[in-house]
């Protein structure tokens, strides 16, 4: 396998990235204007509770209790039996731990007794792929025999950390909730918002975009860990993200002990928001009213040319139907679209990043992936159609003919790519992004229209 250098075009490296990497939108540069200061979570405390709210971590402990038994411990298993993707890196440390952003390190210090850890380095972002090498800060994780032999603490927290990154394939919506929001939940939403978050990669735009979120997973200021100059005491440090599968969370004894879910998930993201919908409307229950229907546009690849139609016929079947495109810069638009989405009780959508924000529709409510052609059936399913299922909501997929695929203007009908689309696959990610995920589709209505009589079925339970 080649590693892809920095100036690479990585949008030929990830599944869902493609050519919305290229597009105004995506800002994946490191913000050097803004690494003076912490920036603020901006947590509002309940009523009454104002005072309890600590802005800044920056208070030097002059006594520390005693400090747990030191302690180094990595999952590192790397693949998932039945899932072909590498799982990340994820370092637990207990005891005296030192974090140093300044020389990109964590230490930890160990009695003579118990020994020296041997020392790692790990790229804390939540997917395994060569391909990231270039984009993910290294973190190095060091023990040290005596405090003397560590760097010297100078700000004391008495909350655990986490550590992670967000560079990678972040700025795409679909990587920013599974390499990023869904696993930083798993990771860190028992501490009820007493952690310390550091932030490697970062990106002030991105940190705005996500504020509702990150605000709700931790109350104390964000820590640059490019630019932060302090070494930060701690009791226990969380060095990377758990991760699940992608848009999933499953049970597991280590990485998800309290069997938190997608549902669970996508409730806390609905109150992040203050997105009101947790059900959507029932055919009948309410005379006159129609079921809403969102179809997302899209202006790269994987466009749906008579867009207009498939909403005029939507309409005619009895869907009230509103048309936007996914996605934005800021953190007003993400919630903006969360609300649009939510509003709605069916989301249309062809197969690409835009369909991740199902997470936001009530529960219940129902899912419409149009898959292009080429045998994306296993990208469809894995990507959005169980994680759809996980966070309960029902799910209907519609696949595309050659005849409704903008490849048949491009290619014979001998050509390989209808022949045998699983060679394309065979030829790798870059061949796979270059042909099939370049295509737009045309939905022949005639054929389309029983997929929406299915939509209105599921709505009447």
């Amino acid at each position: 396998m080649i590693m892809a250098t920095v100036d690479e075009d990585i949008s030929t490296r990830s599944p869902e990235l493609g050519s919305d990497l290229k597009s105004e939108n995506f800002k994946n540069q490191t913000d050097s204007g803004n690494k003076s200061r912490p920036i603020s979570a901006e947590y509002d405390p309940p009523p009454g509770k104002e005072d309890s709210l600590r802005k800044s971590p920056q208070i030097v402990s002059e006594t520390e209790a005693p400090k747990p038994r030191s302690k180094i411990s990595c999952d590192d298993k790397s693949k998932d039996e039945g899932f072909p993707y590498a799982r990340p890196i994820v370092c637990h440390m207990s005891g005296d731990v030192r974090v140093a952003p300044a020389t990109s390190s964590v230490t930890l210090t160990t009695p003579l007794q118990q020994g020296e850890a041997p020392p790692r380095r790990i790229r804390p972002y939540a997917r395994q792929d060569d391909f990231l090498l270039p984009l993910v800060r290294e973190v190095a994780i060091t023990s040290a025999a005596s405090e003397g032999d560590a760097p010297r603490c100078n700000v004391s927290h008495g909350v655990p950390a986490v550590i992670f990154s967000i560079g990678g394939y972040t700025g795409n919506f679909f990587h920013d909730m599974a390499d990023v929001l869904v696993p930083l939940y798993l990771t860190t939403f028992h501490f009820k918002g007493k952690v310390q978050l550091f932030i490697a990669n970062y990106k002030q735009w991105w940190i705005q975009k996500y504020k509702p979120v990150l605000r709700r997973l931790s109350h104390r200021d964000i820590v640059d860990f490019d630019s932060d100059s302090d070494v930060h005491c701690f009791d226990h440090v969380i060095v990377g993200l758990v991760r699940d599968r992608d848009l999933i969370l499953g049970r597991h004894p280590t990485r998800n002990p309290r069997g938190y879910t997608m549902v669970d998930f996508t409730r806390f993201l609905r109150h992040s928001y203050g997105l009101r919908r947790h059900r959507p409307w029932v055919l009948g229950e309410t005379s006159g009213k129609k079921p809403r229907m969102l179809i997302i546009s899209r202006r790269g690849t994987r466009k749906l040319l008579n867009l207009r139609q498939v909403a005029a016929m939507a309409r005619e079947l009895g869907f009230e139907v509103i048309v936007s495109e996914a996605g934005g810069g800021g953190g007003g638009s993400v919630k903006r679209f969360a609300s649009a989405v939510n509003s709605c009780d069916v989301l249309v959508g062809v197969h690409g990043a835009g369909l991740a924000n199902q997470a936001f529709l009530p529960t219940g409510g129902v899912v419409v992936q149009i898959v292009p052609w080429g045998k994306m059936e296993w990208m469809a399913t894995n990507f959005y159609g169980r994680p759809a299922a996980a966070m309960e909501l029902r799910y209907v997929e519609y696949h595309v003919a050659p005849e409704e695929s903008s490849l048949a203007r491009w290619y014979p009908r001998e050509h390989v790519v209808f022949r045998d689309p699983m060679a394309i696959h065979g030829q790798g990610w870059k061949a796979l992004a270059d042909i099939v995920m370049t295509q737009d589709v045309k939905l022949n209505l005639r054929r389309f229209r029983p997929t929406l009589l299915r939509v209105l079925d599921l709505l009447q339970d």
